[in-house]
């Protein structure tokens, strides 16, 4: 049986037991999760398929930020409420972004290329070209806590941010010092764009060909968030073509990448293999949390962090978070 101790620490107080369903299709996993309370399952999609079967189901558990694993609108359908965890790696998500983004303006890829081969004198002038950090501009696709955080981080190395998100509140980014832009304005003044956008049907993908065009050509695209909220060939294309100067990637269209994938091998392109998030905290944190999740939900409460809200009214789960005074007239 797979170790499940941090997600016991909420789930064996009040009584409940862990299942494992060696499942090799989805009609196995529904059939023998049809009279699951709640499902974890790392590592396998929830596809309509399976939440279809699950009769007695309350919460579906998810240990991340992203909920793309999940048929959300099937769970919705269905009563389900979906949880993750869109707290816990926030800060690290964004030291790694911060990372990306310094490496990818020193071009520190390029330098260490040059140092190895023995062409010392070839790397100052690589820079002749190249601003200082200092007052340069960040453009922020969506603005949520990650983004936020990477705005914070921005300020004191005297960058101005700028974002676009039309579902956050204006005054949520001036709060921030931040610069509240449409899409097309961001990326068209943006020394720097980096992507935060969650990954839905909306946003796959939101970056095409038409707006890395609108980019400076002095620019460097950053993604630490989903990899296909990208188009990776325009990407590559912009590249080729000397639209942007740069990129810095975590994440991939498809993931594990093809190791011929151009972007490995260019010389202006930083690349991690999708560990912004990875710390020695990240994988017990995220695991208590989802099982304090389910723990709650299980135990009749409106879970922390619903994925679906929406569906919470339809539940017979009662809300035990008090009620936000902060709206009303005048405010």
């Amino acid at each position: 049986m797979g170790d499940f101790r941090y997600e016991r620490e909420a789930l064996d107080p009040i009584g409940a037991t862990i299942l494992e369903i060696p499942a090799e299709t989805d009609a196995e996993f529904a059939e023998a999760a049809r009279n699951a309370d709640a499902v974890i399952a790392p590592g396998r999609r929830i596809t309509a398929e399976i939440i279809e079967g699950l009769d007695k189901c309350v919460v579906i558990g998810l240990s991340s930020v992203g909920a793309d694993t999940v048929d959300v609108e099937a769970a919705t359908k269905k009563g389900i409420v979906v949880t993750n965890v869109p707290d816990v790696f926030v800060e690290e998500v964004a030291d790694h972004t911060m990372a990306l983004m310094l490496s990818a303006a020193r071009r520190l890829k390029l330098m260490a290329q040059l140092m190895r081969t023995g062409n010392w004198r070839e790397a100052r002038p690589v820079f002749n070209d190249v601003p200082r950090l200092w007052g340069q501009t960040v453009g922020l696709i969506s603005f949520g806590n990650i983004a936020r955080a990477v705005a914070r981080r921005c300020q004191p190395f005297g960058l101005h941010v700028i974002a676009y998100d039309p579902f956050v509140s204006e005054l949520t980014m001036t709060a921030e010092g931040v610069e509240p832009v449409g899409l097309m304005e961001m990326l068209e003044r943006s020394d720097f764009v980096s992507m935060h956008a969650p990954l839905n049907a909306e946003t796959r993908p939101l970056m095409k060909a038409e707006h890395f065009a609108a980019m400076k050509s002095s620019a460097i695209f950053v993604n630490n968030g989903r990899g296909p909220t990208v188009d990776e060939t325009a990407l590559i294309a912009a590249l080729e073509d000397g639209e942007i100067a740069g990129a810095a990637l975590d994440v991939f269209e498809v993931e594990p990448t093809n190791p011929e994938n151009p972007l490995l091998h260019m010389d202006n392109v930083i690349v991690t293999p999708h560990v912004a998030s990875a710390t020695a905290r990240m994988m017990p944190e995220t695991r208590r949390r989802t099982g304090r999740e389910i723990a709650t939900a299980l135990q009749g409460g409106w879970p922390r962090s619903a994925v679906n809200p929406e569906v919470l009214p339809r539940t017979k789960l009662r809300r035990w978070q008090p009620y936000p005074m902060n709206r009303g007239p005048n405010r």
